[in-house]
């Protein structure tokens, strides 16, 4: 598939090689552990890595091939490593890319697993971690030192939306020969990609937008250094096992040919969601950077061709009022995750963020009155709607 051809023809086709099987519509689920060889000699080839032929479905198979050829186009990169899930993609990098006495220096808002990983987890193993605010000018200069091998972050950031200018960073780490990687799952592809701003590499929770539907758990890592890719795949999603399954990487393709039709809808809806929030009185915050007002909203427009469907505001009153709020909620979900179909909405401090330190919560951009809703595809008036009968419960 030629990089002149459009997104949406991209995300249908890219990464096939040829007819499939029997002439389907469709590529096969190659649901395999082991595949057969025909020689010893074709053994030698492919333990040499001579030949791509296939060994064992926790090395590669020809479905998560498809997925990771499909997702290296989408994000203009030259290779993919599939993942059992997004942690798998994303604690899989971070082992590759740091050793013992290597530092990496992470935004202070971060998907609670992720902050975990980075702050408890690597210390363990004799890298250290530094917390900073990356949306502060020089911030990455004053914070990094000669140990700092890697920055990372998302952006936009899980729960506060807040925005990090992905080519800044990425020209400033270059400076101290540190490696960039962006968690992209909010943004997806199609409305942002990392790699073309400097990232070295670019991860996702598959299980979000790139499926769509909520039936899927995965992860992917995507490079333009291809020797970086042979080396993840081989060295750490193969050895540690966090491999996808097929069907799950076939749901993904199925997921991905809609793409851009459901972040286009989904973003539309948020954007109707955000601006009626703004103007309730019983809505003292709200963080979507496709509001003026937000601080990262020009960064957005420089660095994103969308604003991207994540939506979190504050109402007044403490976590009880907050608790209310959800409860009289009738059509989001009550659930973590995001990017599904139907409207989620959830308490970060409570769920997907439990486990930042509870006194330094707003030091994280982070509070208990704090609602994340994930825009789903149901009629804005609807989600409006119920929105507003919710609120309506508070004094």
């Amino acid at each position: 598939m030629s990089s002149r051809h459009g997104f949406e023809t991209r995300q249908i086709h890219a990464g096939s090689t040829g007819p499939n099987p029997e002439k389907a519509l469709n590529p096969p689920i190659f649901m395999t552990s082991t595949f057969t060889f025909d020689s010893i000699a074709a053994v030698d080839d492919v333990m040499s890595f001579r030949s791509d032929d296939y060994v064992y479905t926790r090395g590669n198979n020809p479905t998560l091939r498809l997925f990771e050829n499909r997702m290296a186009d989408l994000e203009n990169g030259v290779g993919a490593v599939a993942f059992a899930s997004g942690m798998a993609a994303i604690s899989s990098t971070l082992f590759s890319l740091l050793k013992p006495g290597d530092s990496v220096v992470a935004h202070k808002t971060l998907y609670g697993s992720s902050h975990s990983v980075i702050t408890t987890l690597l210390p363990r193993y004799g890298i250290r971690s530094i917390i900073a605010d990356l949306t502060l000018p020089g911030e990455l200069e004053r914070k990094a030192d000669t140990s700092t091998k890697l920055v990372y972050f998302e952006t936009p950031a899980n729960p506060d939306l807040s925005i990090i200018d992905i080519r800044q960073i990425a020209e400033q780490a270059a400076a101290i020969g540190a490696k960039v990687v962006v968690d992209n799952t909010f943004a997806t592809p199609f409305l942002q990609r990392p790699l073309d701003l400097g990232a070295f590499a670019v991860v996702h929770s598959a299980t979000k937008y790139l499926c769509g539907h909520g039936d899927v758990l995965g992860g992917v890592t995507v490079s333009k250094d291809m020797d970086y890719i042979h080396e993840l795949k081989f060295g750490y999603m193969c050895e540690f096992g966090g491999t996808m399954s097929p069907f799950n990487a076939w749901l993904l393709l199925r997921g991905m040919k809609t793409l851009s039709l459901r972040m286009e809808r989904h973003q539309e809806n948020a954007g109707k969601v955000a601006e009626f929030l703004l103007q309730h009185p019983k809505v003292s915050k709200v963080l979507y950077p496709g509001l003026t007002d937000h601080p990262g909203h020009e960064t957005a427009k420089k660095q994103m061709s969308g604003f991207g469907a994540m939506i979190s505001f504050e109402v007044a009153g403490d976590l009880s009022a907050t608790s209310r709020v959800v409860d009289a909620m009738k059509l989001p979900a009550l659930a973590v995750s995001l990017g599904d179909c139907e409207t989620l909405v959830e308490l970060p401090a409570a769920m997907t963020h439990r486990g930042y330190d509870r006194e330094h919560l707003a030091e994280f951009g982070l509070t208990e009155s704090m609602i994340r809703l994930s825009i789903g595809l149901e009629s804005v008036v609807d989600i409006i709607g119920d929105l507003e009968q919710a609120l309506g419960r508070l004094p």
